[in-house]
């Protein structure tokens, strides 16, 4: 089908290679018709009116791309062509491919979404905006960009599915022609290439692209060790042949003779995948004995497994190589029956059963829905769950590096399967624990999970899960998410949740912190409360955020309560605004704030009833515990930080920050809790003095959270250092006495920072 054509400069000096077959060469317009006649092949699946759309966004983008030329010599809108062809494999819809042949138009033409809106409607517009953005990035492996530009590329993906098919049609594309492109390019596109955009393939169960991105980056990252297996597999493909034959025959045999109707295909494995077999278990070629395997396709469910034991009855199949990917799916909605059987001559052979649209799936994952789309109301998306939660994930956290954290890990998944107690399974990444799996069944089973039970016995929340556990989890009302669990979980929903729930409890603690402050210090000034929010105080309020640069009345106490302002500065901006609509301060309130005014301290006493929260946390260098004398200092964004009164380090501060610094006195609550203290306890080397030293502390009910000692087995004495957690100084300096009277203890100290 030839339409009317806009055609190309004729005095371009550029000619496209595509020879005639009278050894004449073809203009710009022909190649692209020929082209286009081609694609137009592909589409019958489209109806009349649909193809007529397609080719008048053909029409457009190759008047669009006049005199644009690719490196190869060929008229650039054979890629947009050949981008839309590989979409037209996976059967998108016509919006789809009218974006597919437009998606460079606006990135190298200069034509506006207006103008695509205008033309061809909002959706395909909308597409081509979203390609654009994404033809923008440039993955720097490590680099910060690099997480912004991924950030963006998922999300778009995951607000439209067809997106990243059209992104990965080009990449497909751009890599098989990559010969023509400078070497110099080969290195940082082959490499994007395999860690990024071949796992999103994998991801969305694009299973022949995902390995085709992968051989051809291999082949152009590693050109002689491609080659050289390339070269070893042809000659071993000559030498097995007749025993492919031979097993070939014999299933087929079988199966004539239990009327199993099958189709049989051979399969071979990858060169990059044998490459990173080979380098994962260190094996020569000679080696690896899976290169071979076979795909049998059968009518039903039922079949796949007849199949399955007419097979393990023709051949032994080998232990432990068995996987039913049927009764439990893999994320991207993959079935398949995985067998290992000892062939003829020994050699193992892997067979995969499966039906047709199970094998249509496997091989095309997201995109294959667009056959079914239509019948009974399937959803098109089908599968596209981890999509979703990148949009959850976003909500949650806007910082793009932070993103990048959540999901790469859910772009390399090794799964295993668990079962809850009602026996529904869930697919994890190898190595998730306890609380990875309370995630993804609930962020609120998440959030307040205390305990588990695995496969009916008690274990750690750490507890890494192996396919085939029964995790029952235990929660209570009472129970948050602990930082400490970000240090083991391993899926992006679970981190991505807990980080959430973390900066939500610092930045309300904040607030209340900073509204505590600003209380003090307005009392200080004469001022008996903090003016509220409400309409009265709106323009009081306005000034005040203009003054200090703030977003908001939260905002602005969240930063004093972080540290980053100074309670006393934004007071004397609110006092100026009360001066204004002519309050004054209590001279009552004002005398009795300087006359109990702490010398050194700019800011009125605070009580802690707590232990450690977001806001409020003890000096690491110190350990202060309820007893001891303390101060508070507001740190630079790092909330308040209470020391020991006699701390080295907190002098040094106070000597150069003294307004950061106010009074703080422990309440009355604050020894119902742990604190840590550190100590250290010089003894003399014998056998079992450090099991005596625990088991004192431990009959004094005292916690030990870490121990070190130092290297010194040939000294007469050596060094034990402790972290302990105590209620209060009365139960640390009882522990002290008591491991004093330790006949093998020279020495019982607490540990304090050295001036």
């Amino acid at each position: 089908m030839n339409a009317a054509l806009p055609t190309s400069d004729a005095t371009d000096p550029a000619i496209a290679r595509s020879a005639l077959p009278d050894g004449g060469k073809r203009t710009a317009a022909e190649v692209s018709a020929a082209h286009f006649d081609q694609l137009l092949s592909q589409l019958q699946y489209l109806d009349p009116a649909s193809i007529a759309q397609v080719t008048e966004a053909w029409r457009y983008a190759d008047m669009a791309h006049t005199g644009q030329w690719r490196s190869s010599g060929d008229p650039y809108i054979t890629h947009p062509i050949a981008v839309t062809g590989i979409c037209a494999n996976w059967k998108l819809d016509a919006p789809a491919l009218m974006a597919a042949l437009l998606h460079d138009s606006m990135e190298d033409c200069g034509i506006t979404k207006d103008d695509l809106t205008e033309r061809f409607g909002e959706a395909v517009a909308e597409l081509v905006d979203g390609l654009t953005k994404l033809d923008k990035l440039q993955f720097n492996t490590r680099e910060e960009n690099q997480a912004e530009s991924f950030r963006k590329m998922l999300l778009a993906m995951a607000r439209d599915v067809r997106v990243i098919l059209i992104k990965l049609a080009d990449r497909t594309h751009n890599m098989r022609t990559m010969g023509d492109m400078p070497r110099s390019k080969w290195g940082r596109i082959s490499s994007e290439t395999l860690e990024i955009y071949a796992p999103i393939a994998h991801r969305l169960g694009l299973n022949q692209t995902y390995r085709e991105l992968q051989d051809l980056a291999f082949r152009h990252l590693h050109p002689w060790r491609y080659d050289t297996l390339d070269k070893a597999i042809a000659k071993s493909r000559a030498r097995r042949r007749d025993l492919v034959q031979r097993v070939q025959g014999e299933i087929d045999s079988a199966f004539a003779r239990m009327g199993i109707h099958a189709r049989l295909m051979g399969r071979e494995s990858t060169l990059y995948s044998l490459y990173q077999k080979m380098i994962r278990h260190n094996l020569t070629f000679a080696q690896v004995t899976d290169i071979y395997g076979f795909r049998i396709v059968v009518p039903t469910v039922i079949d796949c497994y007849t199949a399955l034991g007419v097979l393990h009855q023709l051949y032994k199949p080998v232990p432990s190589k068995f996987k039913d990917h049927i009764a439990i799916a893999k994320n991207n909605g993959y079935q398949s029956l995985h067998t290992t059987l000892v062939g003829p001559s020994g050699v193992s052979v892997e067979f995969q059963i499966r039906t047709e649209q199970m094998h249509i799936v496997a091989e095309a994952g997201v995109a294959a829905h667009w056959l079914y789309k239509a019948q009974a109301g399937e959803d098109a998306h089908l599968n596209t769950k981890w999509l979703q939660s990148l949009l959850d994930i976003q909500n949650e956290n806007s910082d793009a590096t932070e993103f990048w954290d959540h999901v790469k890990v859910d772009l390399f998944p090794d799964s295993i399967y668990v079962f809850t107690p009602k026996s529904k399974i869930l697919a994890m990444p190898r190595g998730a624990t306890v609380v990875d799996f309370a995630y993804a069944i609930h962020s609120n089973i998440g959030n307040h999970v205390t305990a588990a039970l695995v496969n009916g016995e008690y274990v750690a929340l750490r507890t890494e899960l192996k396919s085939g556990d029964v995790v029952e989890v235990i929660t209570s009302d009472d129970a948050t998410p602990n930082p400490a669990w970000l240090g083991f979980v391993k899926t992006g929903r679970a981190r991505s949740k807990i980080r959430h729930h973390l900066k939500n409890t610092a930045q309300s603690e904040s607030v209340e912190l900073g509204e505590k402050l600003l209380n003090q210090s307005l009392r200080q000034a004469g001022i008996a409360t903090t003016p509220d929010g409400s309409e009265a105080n709106q323009a009081l309020w306005d000034e005040v955020l203009r003054k200090t640069g703030s977003r908001s009345r939260a905002e602005l106490m969240a930063d004093i309560g972080m540290g980053r302002r100074i309670s006393s500065l934004v007071a004397s901006h609110i006092l100026a605004q009360l001066s204004n609509h002519g309050q004054r301060p209590d001279a009552l309130l004002l005398t009795q704030s300087r006359f109990t005014a702490k010398d050194k301290l700019s800011q009125g006493t605070m009580v802690l009833d707590s232990p450690n929260t977001a806001s409020i946390r003890y000096a690491p260098c110190c350990r202060p515990v309820p007893g001891d004398p303390i101060v508070g200092y507001l740190g630079h964004g790092d909330g308040l930080v209470v020391h020991h009164a006699g701390c080295a380090n907190a002098k040094r501060l106070q000597a150069r920050d003294a307004e950061r610094f106010i009074a703080v006195e422990w309440g009355e609550e604050s020894q119902q809790h742990l604190f840590e203290s550190g100590i250290v306890v010089t003894i003399k080397n014998s056998k079992g003095v450090l099991a005596r030293v625990a088991g004192e502390l431990s009959a004094l009910n005292v916690d030990i959270r870490h121990v070190d000692m130092d290297d010194e087995a040939a000294m007469e004495t050596t060094d034990l250092r402790f972290i302990i957690s105590v209620h209060n100084l009365d139960q640390l300096d009882s522990a002290l006495r008591n491991l004093r009277r330790i006949p093998t203890v020279v020495r019982a100290v607490r540990i304090f920072p050295q001036e």
